[in-house]
């Protein structure tokens, strides 16, 4: 009765470590892209990123960032 309950508790600290491990990998890997998120007044948003049209919104955002933050 004990070996089941022994694999159960292995397989569920595995699935766990497994889990938390590709949660720090893709922190880690992922970086910090830049983005820049367009809201309309219907509720639609858009996502531009570097290189997908978006180069001159972030500069902008990056400026206004700036400005506002001491």
């Amino acid at each position: 009765m004990a070996a089941p309950k022994r694999r159960l508790v292995r397989g569920l600290l595995l699935l766990l470590v497994s889990l938390g491990g590709a949660a720090v990998f893709r922190r880690r890997r992922g970086g910090r892209a830049e983005q820049a998120d367009l809201y309309y007044d219907d509720g639609a948003m858009l996502s531009l990123a570097v290189g997908a049209g978006g180069d001159e919104l972030l500069a902008l955002a990056r400026e206004i960032v700036q400005v506002v933050r001491p």
